[in-house]
Order: C-alpha cells, then structure tokens, then sequence
C-alpha cells in the first residue's frame, strides 16, 4: 500500500551521498526532522530524471529553503556510486542523494514499480512528497514514468 499523508516516514538503512561524501545513514535520521522535501525517481542518468526533474529541484533549492524546507532529498534504486555521480554531474550538491540499491525504502514506501520488459528491474514511482518531523503531511504519485508535473519542484513550491 502506498504511503499516506498523516504516515510516518519508514525508517530503513541507506547509503546517502551529500556534498561528495557517502555516509550511512538511516532513513528516519535524514527525513524525521523539520520540513523536508523528498523526491523519488525511477532511475539516475534516465532522460526525464536527468533532463528535467532532478534539475526542477536544483534549480529551486534555495526558493525551497527560503519556504523553510530544512532539506531536499533525492532518492532512486541505484547504488551510491552511480548516485554520487550523478549528483556531480547535475551539479546537486544541495541536494542530499539517497541511494535505495535493494529497493528496501521504495518498497516500505508501497512506491516500487516492476518495470518489466522495458527492462530497468524494480524501480520507484516518480513522485514527491512534504515530509513534517517524520510524517508525510504531502505525496504526489505520477501515473507514469515520463511524467514529471505532479512531482515536480515547481508543483512542491505550491504546497509549501
């Protein structure tokens, strides 16, 4: 079942990649304090993903913050090696990088989707979502991959 508002956000180990350092962490630590901004894409290095969502979000980090979003965090089934770069190459380093390589966060958040034939395995939904001290106070869940209105930043702006 997919995450609800009023949900609390699960708490799952990850690798998180942040301004170039890997680090462990968890997923309850990263989302669980203040107001946060987290977005899920199906795949680093994908055309939408790279040619327009992540940018959405790099391009309106500090109007983000300046709504007091603490963080915004990214995350997709990919290892961190991949995440990191790609966090370089879309120059995201405001942007805290989740590297969900099992699907383990995707899967507790009911946003994993089999792509089947196209190939790609297990993947996440697109979507975004406000996260309040640890509880989901916002989602929006795309109907598909190539989508990106519904999750976008610009789309986030308006409900903060």
């Amino acid at each position: 079942m997919t995450i609800s508002v009023g949900e609390k956000i699960p708490d799952v180990p990850l690798k998180a990649v942040t301004a170039g350092e890997v680090t462990d962490v968890r997923t309850g630590d990263v989302l669980g304090s203040g107001k946060v901004v987290l977005f899920g894409v199906p795949a680093a290095f994908s055309p939408t993903c790279s040619d327009a969502h992540l940018p959405g979000f790099v391009m309106h980090a500090a109007e983000l913050t300046g709504k007091g979003v603490a963080k915004v965090v990214c995350v997709s089934v990919n290892d961190f090696f991949v995440m990191k770069a790609w966090a370089e190459a879309q120059h995201a380093g405001d942007i805290v990088m989740l590297a969900d390589s099992a699907a383990a966060f995707t899967t507790a958040m009911g946003l994993d989707l089999d792509t089947g034939d196209f190939g790609l395995g297990v993947r996440s939904q697109r979507y975004s979502a406000v996260i309040e001290d640890g509880v989901v106070t916002s989602v929006e869940v795309e109907a598909g991959l190539g989508d990106h209105d519904m999750s976008s930043a610009e789309r986030v702006l308006t409900k903060l």
